[in-house]
């Protein structure tokens, strides 16, 4: 019977370039030649979903990567240079950020290290609540207002580390908020793996040899910046994930505001435009229509005007152009009121305390937040509420006032049509005059024509909402208004840094861009001094690449493997010209700065006939702890290397000659803290180990065949089962004789010591293939 149940088989009309399961669920993402998308679930390989390519985005997905609790996908672009977050439920597109280079590998990881300072932000990082409302879901599109805000995710850090060309690497959190951007690496990345600890990165690049052919190398980084200070960073980085998702939000609030925007204003713009243009008197538009509202007389341009105005009115209906306006004001209204305040409310909070941060320099300074930087975020912020808030009030002022003068236009062009005049639009108070005689005053002006080539400008709500780097036409009158007033005399406040600026020249459109120009330079500083702060520590080159043969033979064991508490860089490759049959792992230790410890033999026992069990000290000053070990025998009594023993010489003479092997402890260790442990004894059948203290008065019983899970209650006695295993250097002796010798890297003597090296790439590593 096979050992393999095979569950699903399909054909596939596009050949797949790139695939990834998603970490939490039975989902695997797959993307094809043509820039398609592709979500299938395991059961019969059934299609989720399919995203097609979009010329917004691009069409050549070049790399994929799943957030860590498997709700947002993430794929790169490599004709238009973008990365695409997108949303598992429904497909959605829901961030989308340019690179400067093409990226070719992705990886996403969530952060496990664990602290006091961290466990409780966790537990307050939803504070914000108790202080600012619930945004509310956006007209139309609250599905993917709500996705939106889904962005931020878990509190934990979790952080998308981006790799391509030109030794290109970028991290960022949450898969977001960039928080460093990396230099120095050469050549290619075609694999690469940020530690959980986040102490280092490992990078597998393709570089040129010298005989141009494609050399894969092996880099370490060094983010000990990133580790140090994980606290801080994960707080900055919420934050400022934080703040680009409100960004997004006001971005979205203010397209249905746009949406929301009737045109049927500008209409009447272009067709009072073209009666200015033909007419052939000196007379103003504002003139024509005063002398219609004072004296009921008008010329015969502005009767053939009129006349043809009542046609689009008669087929359109007066109700039904006046609920549009109406509608169309409100709606914007409600989404100022609702949305962009209550956004940029949120968005002051969440830069006040990314300023409270910047403050705090012992703990945030060596990250690179800039206080300067973030008070003009603040400012820009500011500016932007009160063009919103300016908004308002055009809109308010538009809608009584557009009222009146449409219900006058409307009577006046069904007597000058001798039509008649419903009772109920026939009457009208002084207080409908005055509106009148303002909207004409205020929209059909002469200075109209003198800035912009234009006599009038009806509709003013529009101006705000046009993406445009000019000016208003129709700027608000601050005529009269006492508080600027006392601004401008004020010699003290007219430059105080504690008043936003209000640009009443430009849109609220121009002020949003300005504002997310500002906020996205604050946001650059620490991912540049972060990024500085990485240093290479390891480079090694592993083999180079004929041409034509394939070299993407590189993967890396992201996940632990083989010790649940090690902390370790696997990278698993081939070497096809050289060993066909040959898989090659290289391990690696994912702190680079970790010493490189030298431990003595205290005492030692065979605890059956494969195992050896050990006492260790650390030899050094600074490292005197206590270890007790397991040492498997078969691979160092397996030694084919004989040593020809000279009689005539003591063993200490020719201890240079007796060949090593390296053993690989993995988790059969354990430190043994708050004891000077000296002795042992062990019994291998009852599988029990005593240790006994130097001054022989303090004693350790241990099960040692207990498995780690029943064993969590003596973890905390284990302060470094996170770190690498061991590996013990022992000798194999001649026959008739013994003797214990541990080697350092250079080869040197170290009486009677067990070293701990931190990588391995050895045959006995190589899986043969037969």
């Amino acid at each position: 019977m096979p050992a393999f149940r095979q569950v699903g088989e399909k054909q596939l009309p596009n050949p797949v370039l790139c695939m990834a399961w998603s970490p939490k669920r039975d989902l695997i993402a797959l993307a094809n030649t043509t820039g398609e998308l592709l979500l299938h679930r395991l059961a019969s390989f059934q299609r989720v979903w399919s995203l097609p390519p979009s010329e917004c985005t691009g069409k050549e997905i070049t790399a994929l990567a799943w957030r860590p609790d498997g709700k947002i996908l993430a794929f790169s672009l490599g004709d238009t240079k973008q990365v695409v977050l997108c949303g598992v439920e429904k497909a959605e597109i829901l961030h989308v950020f340019p690179m400067q280079h093409p990226v070719t590998c992705m990886h996403w990881m969530e952060v496990t290290e664990e602290n006091s300072a961290l466990s409780s932000f966790y537990n307050s990082e939803d504070e914000s609540k108790l202080f600012l409302p619930k945004l509310p879901t956006l007209p139309k599109s609250e599905e993917k207002s709500d996705e939106i805000m889904n962005l931020l995710g878990e509190v934990r850090l979790n952080v998308l580390v981006l790799g391509g060309d030109a030794g290109f690497v970028e991290l960022y959190a949450y898969g977001m908020y960039k928080i460093a951007t990396l230099t120095g690496v050469s050549g290619t990345c075609r694999s690469l793996s940020l530690s959980s600890d986040l102490k280092s990165l490992s990078v597998i690049t393709e570089v040129r040899s010298a005989d141009n052919n494609p050399e894969i190398c092996y880099i370490q980084l060094d983010t000990g910046l990133l580790s140090d200070c994980l606290s801080e960073v994960t707080r900055m980085a919420r934050k400022f994930t934080h703040i680009s998702t409100l960004l997004q939000y006001l971005h979205l609030s203010l397209t249905c505001m746009c949406e929301a925007w009737e045109d049927i204003l500008m209409q009447m713009d272009l067709r009072l435009t073209k009666f200015v243009q033909e007419k052939n008197t000196n007379t103003q538009v504002q003139d024509e229509f005063l002398e219609l509202l004072l004296w009921g007389q008008s010329s015969d341009k502005l009767i053939l005007f009129d006349c043809c105005l009542y046609n689009i009115f008669s087929s359109q209906g007066l109700k039904k152009l006046g609920q549009s306006i109406e509608s169309s004001y409100s709606s914007i209204q409600k989404l100022v009121i609702s949305h962009l305040q209550s956004g940029s409310e949120a968005l002051l909070y969440h830069l006040s305390e990314v300023k409270g941060m910047c403050l705090w320099k012992q703990k945030f300074e060596p990250l690179g937040l800039d206080s300067a930087a973030i008070e003009g975020a603040i400012t820009a912020v500011g500016s932007f509420s009160l063009k919103a808030n300016e908004l308002l009030q055009v809109i308010d002022k538009s809608m009584k006032n557009f009222k009146a003068f449409f219900r006058w236009l409307y009577v006046a062009m069904l007597r000058m049509c001798e039509e008649h005049v419903p009772p109920e639009l026939n009457k009208m108070t002084q207080k409908d005059i005055a509106f009148v005689a303002d909207f004409l005053s205020e929209h059909f002006s002469e200075e109209l024509f003198d800035r912009k080539g234009k006599y009038f400008n009806v509709e003013r709500v529009g101006q705000y909402l046009k993406d445009e780097d000019e000016d208003l036409v129709s700027p608000p009158n601050t005529k009269g208004n006492q508080w600027l007033k006392f601004l401008q005399e004020s010699t003290h406040l007219k430059e105080s840094p504690l008043l936003f600026p209000s640009f009443p020249q430009k849109s609220l459109h121009f002020v949003k861009r300005m504002m997310e120009s500002v906020i996205e330079q604050c946001l650059q500083k620490p991912a540049e001094v972060i990024g500085k702060s990485v240093k290479q520590a390891v480079f090694l080159p592993l083999y180079t690449v004929v041409t034509g043969v394939c070299v993407n033979v590189i993967c890396f064991l992201r996940y632990r493997w083989n010790d649940k508490k090690a902390k370790m860089h696997y990278v698993l490759f081939c070497m096809p010209e050289v060993s066909p049959s040959k898989l090659y792992l290289l391990r690696k230790g994912t702190d680079p700065n970790r010493p490189n410890y030298i431990y003595s033999c205290l005492d030692a026992r065979f605890y059956d006939d494969e195992m050896l069990t050990v006492v260790l000290q650390g030899s050094e000053e600074e490292n005197r702890r206590r270890v007790l070990a397991q040492l498997p025998l078969a691979s160092a009594l397996s030694c084919e290397t004989e040593f020809n023993w000279q009689t005539h010489l003591r063993l200490d003479q020719q201890s240079g000659a007796i060949p090593c092997q390296e053993l690989v402890l993995g988790n059969q260790w354990r430190e043994l803290e708050s004891m000077k442990a000296q002795f042992v004894a062990v019994n291998g059948i009852r599988k029990v180990a005593c240790v006994l203290s130097a001054n022989l008065r303090h004693i350790r019983v241990f099960e040692m065949d207990v498995e780690d899970e029943d064993d969590e209650g003596a973890d905390s006695q284990n302060a470094s089962a996170d770190q690498d295993g061991l590996d013990a250097s022992m000798t194999s002796q001649g026959p008739g004789e013994e003797s214990v010798e541990a080697e350092d890297e250079g080869g040197e003597q170290k009486g009677a010591v067990f070293q701990k090296t931190e990588e391995h790439l050895e045959s006995e590593e190589a899986l043969e293939l037969s």
